[in-house]
């Protein structure tokens, strides 16, 4: 199976939605699917997630199906924190908790980073065990278990007629280093501190289907070759030109 994690296009927050330039990315995502095509799409509840789906949908004639566990929001209450302004932001946003994540201390404890006591008051650690509990059980009805005991995934399904499925999952930058932490099991505060999504790309991840043990292989993080395809600005958030 090849799983694309795609991050919503160019955003308004308020009211939530695309701007132009976001309706031209996910037009440009659609054309880059139809190339090779898609079996499932699934999309945030989000307005500019499922804006970001939609022409991709149309293309192919397949209807998204919602996660809402998937929606910024519930992502935003698992990793937020107070700012050096006092303002309450995501936590890879404040200098103050960038330096936590990668401090010894914090890396010392692994996968149990949240259990440091200056985050003893807020809410990483239910967010952790929320993002791995919906992530399992979603990679579970697509046909995979995943032992977090040993860091790796089992195919549980062989009677699937194509092995070479192709899922696409239209969400967030926030939600996606949560998730993606979960699903590469890779600590959270080294993913959110060191990697980046921007708008409307494309993080490409391959998934063994043959019934071996086996670890997820990323063939393209935030991949916007798309954008280049139809001349479209690919600064990075509109901020950085690369």
């Amino acid at each position: 199976m090849i799983f694309y994690y795609v991050r919503h296009g160019d955003p308004i927050y308020d009211p939530d939605s695309l701007t132009e330039l976001g309706h031209k990315q996910a037009e440009a995502l659609a054309k880059r699917f139809t190339k090779y095509g898609l079996d499932q799409i699934y999309a945030s509840t989000s307005e500019r997630a499922k804006m970001t789906a939609e022409p991709t949908c149309k293309a192919l004639g397949l209807t998204k199906t919602l996660l809402d566990w998937a929606n910024e929001g519930r992502a935003f209450n698992d990793t937020c924190a107070r700012n050096e302004k006092g303002e309450l932001r995501w936590a890879f946003q404040s200098e103050k908790y960038r330096k936590l994540f990668n401090s010894p201390e914090v890396r010392a404890l692994g996968f149990d980073w949240h259990t440091h006591p200056d985050f003893k008051d807020l809410n990483f650690s239910n967010g952790v065990k929320r993002i791995n509990a919906e992530t399992d059980a979603f990679f579970k009805s697509l046909g995979f278990i995943h032992d977090r005991e040993k860091v790796c995934y089992k195919a549980i399904n062989n009677d699937f007629a194509d092995k070479h499925r192709r899922i696409a999952l239209f969400a967030h930058e926030g939600f996606g280093k949560l998730f993606l932490s979960s699903v590469l099991d890779i600590p959270y505060p080294y993913l959110c501190t060191h990697f980046e999504l921007s708008h409307s790309s494309v993080t490409v991840i391959e998934f063994d289907e043959s019934g071996n043990e086996f670890y997820p292989k990323v063939l393209q993080w935030s991949n916007d070759s798309h954008l280049y395809k139809e001349d479209i600005l690919t600064g990075y958030n509109n901020s950085i030109d690369i």
